[in-house]
């Protein structure tokens, strides 16, 4: 089994910044290693969408909300997943959670005052 936590997350105002991280636990082996670690959020009242994905060769890819002012990364040694997030906007508001395969993390609330 495999354990994703995510943290980061908390109350910033407009045009501020935050670095979300993702950590894998539990039998996580090469798993890490070998695969594409994904970035999803869910703002309120709305469904969760995908936001940004990092592949086992970094190449990345951005929703075009975020493009720009996001940017996802990883450190496979330490087996976790970066988000971050600059010039972040009300909209930006959401609970992000991180996920590969069958694996989602609990999730981390993003608050973006106005």
């Amino acid at each position: 089994q495999v354990q994703l936590v995510e943290s980061g997350g908390g109350l910033v105002e407009v045009g501020g910044s935050l670095r979300l991280s993702c950590a894998a636990s539990g039998s996580v082996g090469r798993l890490f290693d070998i695969a594409t670690m994904y970035w999803h959020r869910q703002p309120p009242g709305k469904a969760r969408e995908q936001i940004a994905f990092i592949t086992q060769t970094e190449s990345v890819s951005y929703a075009d909300s975020v493009r720009g002012r996001f940017t996802i990364s990883r450190d496979n040694d330490r087996n976790t997943v970066y988000l971050q997030m600059n010039d972040l906007r009300p909209e930006d508001t959401a609970v992000y959670y991180c996920h590969t395969g069958a694996f989602w993390g609990q999730g981390t609330q993003v608050t973006v005052s106005s």
